[in-house]
């Protein structure tokens, strides 16, 4: 049953070449362009070219051949046409390898095809061949050899072909084969962001963002306009008599009526109407912007959706060519190669597709990305306070990457309802009208689907507010877990996560049988919907006779039909999605840029700067915060700026700095800036970076700078020096250094005028003192430029020219020292009341440091030095605690290499395994057996329904001439719907059990993480950062509630299906099964080698994606910063740089999903193929029936088997979560909270403490803290502890708390030791004013009393005594009065106050106060010490002193020096005795006739 010879060697022969000749002068063309230089001869290149020549020669002696048979009689043309085809194909394949040396990859595609089209036209002249050469002896040996050796040389240049030959010179990034050596190498190593390829320059960011720009500003400009008519409309219809008003100003001013200040409670949020803005713009630009890449892509999927309805077609024929028994077996065999060519070309078109969809979707995210960064730059300040910073990130990674998402699927909005129109008329083609009774069906499913997804959504939505809120208070608790353990409070607000986690848990498992049921709906789907065709067609008329051909081809349409069906809703509800993204996105990009119309650059003579009736307000419409300020500053004058809190003094500045928004007058500045803001802005860059700043650098200048700014001492113990890298937020700095640092940036930065805002007050005394000396003074650094210093210290005022006096926003005196004291005014009394303003302090100042200090023989600057030393080693002792992980922390590279460790680390595959049976374990060995029964049960029924289908069909031919039994025709319907229903039935089953099994691993995994993080010792919380436990809480928590659970049921129904698809298939031919074997083993390894690839390029995206929203996140919290020093261009171009490093190893992902899409459908082709392909060869031996099974169960497999793949690497990805946890769940923790030793009751009911030659260090590997220090301190004994900054003063309390275990010595209260008892215990009896004020999120009741353990009055009684009782009773909710995150919503001061009320509320006999070392106003300081004074009478008070006057009056002071106790006294003795403390009270100004005063 051969093909006639004349079609093999005419129609087989033409089809490969044709497509050859086609597409092979394309691939000349590089040729042509006399430029391109061509590369390096490889060994690869010389092995095709010999074979292609050993090709040409083979043709020749064909011709030969033809030639010399002539002689002997006539030969058909063939056999000349023939050989010289040959000829010229192959030297033209010569030629074409030749052409691709110029080219970047050196393999063309189009060879690549045309040898697989080649060797395929060529198996049946092979097998022919064969089998006549097995049957008789060979007629034409010479010809015969000839075919042989061609075929397998073509089959050598395909095997070559198929590696890749790359060149090695440029890195650009392009399709396939590039591809597959990343592949490879990613097997072999984990990649580096080094390995994967550069962009092409259309792809960078930055040509993105151009084309961008330019069609978003015409479209902004249109859509300006049309909000102009919308206003105007609205106006005239409101009957406004203004509204012949000039456009422009009505626009300003409507554009910045901003909605008041938002609540922070969420139920009043609506209460005022959103403020227009420009619509419709961005999706427009957009699209612009990308058309072209939108044209190529519908292309491709046109050609893609016509070959979808092709394959039906051929099964038809495939199936009407088995059950005929007289047909030829060429048609066979042209129809199995016929079904491959389409599967082939469909998958290399719908990948080309997807491929162009995924670089849109990254190109889109890359300019949306880079307009917000470009907005957040020129932003107003108005517009900036409508959107926090945590919500402008969003803007950038939740909504762009949204668009992303969106793009993918854009093209389904068409090719959707294209598809289903096509799948109709097809099947009205082949079952005519009864066809809508499955339509029918489907569509009955839709609205159940619709409903079903609504009620997900507000399920959804109800989980994402609970998931935040629990996150909310995780945050709280992991950033005040010191004030938590100090108070013992944990099991509270454990109690207040549970709660929240509760519902959350509620929900998921609602929303899991949610799922489950249109899972069901979903899975019954095909079987009804063919159920009711076929029953419709077989009831309506006797004549219609089910067959297979009709039958299969049907399905075969039915399973096209399936995916447009499920897919359109998906993609409508993302587009919804996106339209919310779209209107935040114009909302934010089409907002006010920032006017500095006010700021003028005009030169005037003999003035630095000059305010005129300067009026300048945060908001438009808001009060002024600085009123008709006149100022004239000279150049080269060194200006203060005083006032109490509150009098503008910040507002000043940042009006300078063009932040605010002008009302009237306005500000003249010649010359550059430089600013050193009030909170210290450090970048995360090296040290040097950071100072530098953008600037050229000057070694010289760089070295005076570091010295003056005393930042030499900390560089000697920074790792690295000046290369240190700084953590985010300067985390590996302590606050003075931070500021220090600030500093020197704005001294190096060489400007003409210096703006400061109180960069002395992070700083110790000394220090600053130093710091004005060198920098800022008559004799500093900058004496010849202009300095504007904010300031709250006083003792610097005598040496500055000039005092500007605020109050309430407005200047209300200025002039010099002398000048103001003389004055009388408020400057004065400020003076007389907080400086101890004895007239002869500035002098005896001036004296004291003229004339070397008695006590100590080294100069100041060693003083300082010893200082600084000081501080910063004791910062690094708590960072020691941090460990030396932030050393080498933040160097990109070591960034990358340790998240490659932390990801590497869990690569192994036993690893692995122990984690999957970890989460079955957590989801319970008895529901995953029953889970997993249910999914085998499913299968079995639909692998039976679609047998009982075949053995149906085959009723056609048994029942040919007759008429068909009735009885049989209900069965047959009766017993397909019966199986049909219960797949269903058991999927249902499955899913349902799965979802509780995946809400009890859930509910088992956060309780273990949660219990055992809030057990976990201090240390613990000191080295690790706080964002890494939170991920743990938020991002691997849900991974495990929602991502693993149905990655994990995707996998189960694809495995099962392909497993099941393979039975169907060697039911019907058996010799398929010989197939599986090496098919499975090439899949096998695809999967491995790309799992292991898009694993770590999903790494890499991850590790340059954080980047880019730290970077960010960086760059508005130094908006001012960037803005005075003029830097915006500079940011601009790192954002891009970041964001293309990010593009690319995005890039690489999709390119390498590609490489698999591609690999595994071939695989997929091929498995129809040879199900085609056995089904002909036994042609006789089969009904049509199980052949149409069998081929249309193949064709299906290729898409279930790429899903297969992607699940197996998304599980893979995601298993790792539950490992992340189970880190967390094994930390060591700290002593149990309650023991079976209690202390007893009323305990300690005197007071008394005793060290006896207590040692305490941080950590096993560190150095003592505290050396041994032995000392009573009796009952109600006030005693205040000093010492320098390191001197173990924290410590101290630390230990008491024993927040720091002893590591020798012990610490007896009451009689008590403390070790012997539970922490909760101990915690509980002794009460701390912390240094920090927390506050927790919730009522205010919550935070003095979060136990309820206290009645109202006595909460009244503690608020009365903090001084808090009138400012609560005013609130309007009183004691339930909100209090927002950190307690932003009070002062600092009243969050001080809160604090005490706090001890007052607890009334231990044994308070710890560590006093605050932040700017608390004087007043709050002062209202605090009183109360302590009166209410703590009768207890033992420990002060840990910051500010030796709030100390003066203790019973005894206690002076620690590198923790030792040096003194122990009352404070007159001390002072007498001319020792450490004496010379301490002479730095602060105290002697000892005040001490008698007070």
């Amino acid at each position: 049953a051969d093909l006639p010879v004349c079609f093999q060697q005419t129609v087989l022969v033409w089809i490969p070449l044709g497509f050859f000749w086609i597409l092979a002068p394309w691939q000349l063309l590089p040729m042509c362009k006399s430029k391109a230089k061509k590369s390096s001869v490889t060994k690869l290149y010389i092995i095709k070219q010999v074979l292609a020549a050993l090709l040409v020669l083979t043709a020749v002696a064909g011709l030969a051949l033809a030639f010399v048979d002539a002689e002997q009689g006539a030969v058909p043309a063939v056999q000349y046409t023939n050989p010289s085809l040959y000829i010229a194909t192959w030297i033209m394949v010569l030629l074409v390898q030749d052409a691709r040396r110029s080219c970047l990859r050196r393999d063309s595609g189009v060879l690549f095809c045309f040898w697989i089209l080649s060797l395929l036209c060529g198996i049946l002249p092979f097998q022919s061949l064969v089998r006549r050469a097995l049957q008789e002896p060979i007629s034409d040996l010479p010809r015969f050899i000839l075919f042989f050796i061609s075929y397998g040389l073509q089959l050598l240049l395909l095997l070559v072909s198929g590696l890749s030959d790359v060149q090695g010179v440029s890195n650009k990034c392009h399709w396939i084969s590039l591809s597959h050596s990343m592949v490879v190498k990613g097997y072999r190593k984990p990649l580096e962001i080094e390995d994967v390829w550069e962009l092409n320059d259309k792809d960078k960011t930055k040509v993105l963002y151009t084309a961008f720009e330019k069609n978003m500003k015409t479209a902004m400009q249109k859509a300006r306009a049309e909000l102009e008519k919308r206003k105007r409309k609205k106006r005239r219809q409101e009957g406004d008599p203004d509204h012949g008003n000039s456009m422009s100003k009505a626009q300003s001013q409507d554009i910045l009526v901003l909605p008041k200040k938002k609540k922070k409670k969420g139920d009043n949020k609506d209460s005022d109407p959103p403020k227009d803005y420009p619509r419709g713009w961005l999706m427009k630009s957009l699209g612009k912007t990308f058309r072209q890449n939108l044209l190529l892509a519908v292309a491709f999927k046109l050609v893609h959706d016509a070959l979808v309805f092709v394959s039906p077609q051929l099964l038809k024929l495939l199936i009407a060519f088995v059950s005929d028994e007289d047909a030829f077996a060429w048609q066979g065999y042209l129809y199995a190669i016929l079904l491959f060519l389409t599967a082939v070309i469909q998958s290399l078109c719908l990948q080309q597709h997807f491929s162009l969809c995924f670089q849109l979707g990254i190109n889109v995210r890359a300019s949306l990305i880079a307009a917000i960064y470009k907005k957040s730059l020129t932003m107003s300040g108005a517009t900036r306070k409508e959107s926090t910073v945590g919500e402008t990130v969003n803007l950038m990674s939740a909504d762009a990457q949204r668009f992303m998402d969106m793009a993918n699927f854009i093209h389904q909005l068409w090719s959707c309802p294209l598809q289903i129109i096509l799948s109709i008329v097809f099947l009205w083609l082949e079952l005519g009208p009864s066809v809508l009774a499955g339509i029918a069906t489907l569509l009955l499913l839709l609205p159940i689907n619709a409903f079903l997804a609504a009620k997900a959504k507000t399920i959804q939505e109800r989980n994402m507010k609970n998931k935040d809120e629990r996150m909310k208070i995780m945050t709280e608790v992991l950033n005040g877990i010191k004030i938590l353990k100090l108070f013992a409070w944990e099991p509270s607000f454990e109690k207040r996560v549970n709660d929240i986690r509760v519902r959350e848990l509620k929900d998921l498992v609602n929303f899991g049988y949610l799922q489950s049921v249109s899972l069901f709906a979903f899975t019954c789907a095909p079987s009804l919907v063919s159920l009711a065709t076929f029953a419709v067609y077989v009831l309506v008329d006797e004549n219609n006779i089910l067959d297979a051909q009709k039958a299969f081809t049907a399905i075969s349409l039915f399973n096209v039909l399936r995916f447009p069906m499920g897919t359109l809703p998906m993609v409508i509800s993302a587009l919804v999605q996106t339209n919310v993204s779209t209107a935040r996105l114009e909302r934010y990009l089409s907002g006010e840029d920032l006017d500095t119309s006010a700021i003028h650059h005009n030169p005037v003579a003999g003035s630095a700067v000059r305010f005129s009736e300067a009026t300048f307000a945060w908001e438009q419409d808001g009060d002024a915060a600085i009123r008709d300020v006149t100022l004239d500053i000279t150049p080269g004058s060194l200006v203060a700026v005083v006032g109490p809190v509150g009098s503008g003094k910040s507002s000043l500045v940042s009006a300078m700095l063009g932040e605010m928004e002008n009302i009237k007058g306005h500000i003249n500045i010649q010359g550059s800036l430089a600013y050193v803001p009030q909170q210290a802005w450090i970048q995360n860059a090296t040290l040097k970076d950071n100072i530098i700043f953008g600037s050229e650098v000057d070694e010289a200048r760089y070295q005076q700078v570091l010295k003056a700014c005393a930042l030499l001492p900390d560089l000697e113990l920074l790792p690295a020096g000046d290369q240190t890298e700084i953590g985010e937020k300067g985390i590996n700095l302590s606050g003075g250094q931070k500021q220090r640092v600030s500093l020197a940036r704005a001294v190096y930065s060489d400007a003409d005028i210096y703006v400061l805002d109180d960069p002395l007050s992070a700083v110790d005394a000394h220090v600053g003192k130093y710091l004005f000396e060198h920098v800022l003074g008559p004799k500093g650094l900058l004496q010849k430029k202009t300095r504007i210093l904010v300031t709250h210290s006083i003792s610097f005022l005598p040496q500055v020219d000039n005092i500007v006096v605020l109050a309430g926003g407005a200047v209300s005196e200025h002039g010099s020292y002398s000048t103001l004291l003389a004055n009388k005014g408020a400057f004065s009394q400020f003076l007389n009341l907080y400086g101890n303003q004895e007239e002869n302090v500035s002098e005896e100042n001036t004296e004291a440091d003229e004339a070397v200090d008695p006590c100590m023989e080294e100069s100041t600057e060693d003083v300082v030095t010893m200082t600084l030393k000081r501080e910063a080693s004791i910062y690094r002792r708590k960072l020691s605690r941090r460990g030396a992980w932030w050393a080498a922390r933040w160097s990109p590279k070591a960034v990358l290499a340790g998240i490659a460790c932390g990801l590497m680390g869990s690569v192994g595959p036993q690893v692995k395994f122990s984690m999957y049976v970890r989460y079955l374990r957590a989801v319970g060995w008895c529901f995953t057996f029953w889970v997993a029964m249910g999914y085998i049960a499913q299968y079995v029924a639909s692998v039976g329904s679609n047998l009982w289908l075949s053995e149906w069909t085959d009723d056609s031919v048994r029942y040919q001439n007759q008429s068909y039994p009735a009885h049989l025709q209900d069965l047959r319907i009766g017993v397909y719907g019966a199986l049909g229903i219960s797949q269903g039935i058991f999927l249902l089953f499955a899913t349902m059990l799965s979802a509780r099994g995946a809400m009890r691993a859930s509910r088992v995994l956060h309780q273990l993480l949660l219990s055992n993080i809030l057990h976990a010792p201090m240390s613990f919380f000191d080295t690790t950062p706080v964002g890494r436990i939170i991920n743990r809480f938020a991002k691997d928590i849900f991974t495990v509630d929602e991502t693993i659970p149905s990655t994990f049921r995707t996998w189960i129904s694809c495995f099962m299906g392909i497993i099941s698809t393979l039975i169907v298939i060697c039911l019907a031919t058996p010799f398929f099964a010989v197939v599986i074997i090496p098919l499975s083993i090439f899949y096998y390894f695809v999967l491995r080698f790309y799992v292991a690839t898009s694993r770590q390029l999903r790494r890499l995206d991850s590790v340059t994606r954080s980047p880019i929203y730290s970077h960010f996140g960086e760059t508005v919290s130094g908006l001012s910063v960037i803005r005075a020093y003029g830097h915006q261009e500079r940011f601009l171009k790192k954002n891009e740089i970041t964001m293309d490093i990010n593009q690319k190893s995005v890039y690489s992902w999709i390119i390498s999903n590609r490489w698999l899409a591609i690999r595994l459908e071939f695989v997929g082709s091929l498995v129809v193929f040879f199900s085609a392909l056995l089904a002909v060869i036994a042609k006789g031996t089969l009904q049509g029936g199980i052949v149409g099974l069998s081929v249309s169960s193949a064709l299906n497999v290729t898409q279930t088997l790429n899903w297969l793949v992607r699940t197996s690497s998304e599980l893979e990805t995601n298993i790792v979560a539950v490992e992340r946890v189970h880190e967390y769940v094994i930390v060591k923790n700290e002593a149990p909270w309650v023991t079976k030793t209690r202390p007893p009751r009323g305990w300690p009911s005197r007071g008394e403490i005793q060290f006896i030659d207590y040692k305490v260090r941080y950590r096993p590997e560190l150095d003592l803290v505290l050396q041994g220090i032995t000392c009573n301190i009796g009952s109600t004994e006030k005693v205040g502890v000093v010492g320098r900054t390191g001197a173990g003063k924290s410590s101290l309390t630390n230990c008491l708390f024993r927040l720091l275990e002893a590591a020798g010595g012990k610490i007896i209260i009451d009689d008590v030791d403390i070790a012997t008892i539970g922490l909760h215990d101990l915690r509980n009896n002794l009460t701390i004013i912390p240094q920090d004020p927390v506050l927790f999120t919730g009522t205010l009741r919550m935070n003095l009393d979060p136990f309820d353990q206290y009645s109202d009055e006595e909460v009244w009684k503690a608020l009365e005594l903090a001084h808090l009782k009138t400012y609560v009773q005013g609130l309007p909710e009183r004691l339930l009065h909100h209090v927002s995150e950190a307690g932003e919503n009070l002062s600092v001061g009243q969050r001080q106050l809160v604090c005490l009320a706090r001890a007052l509320l607890r009334k231990a006999k044994i308070l710890i106060l560590d006093e605050a070392t932040a700017a608390v106003d004087l007043e709050t300081d002062h209202l605090i010490q009183t109360t302590i004074r009166s209410a703590f009478a009768d207890c033992t008070v420990l002060t840990i002193a910051h500010r030796l006057n709030t100390i003066m009056d203790s019973n005894r002071v206690m002076v620690l020096h590198a923790g030792q106790i040096v003194e122990f006294d009352s404070p007159e003795e001390l002072l007498r005795k001319e020792g450490i403390f004496s010379a301490m009270a002479k730095d602060a100004g105290i002697t000892a006739a005040d001490t008698t005063a007070l």
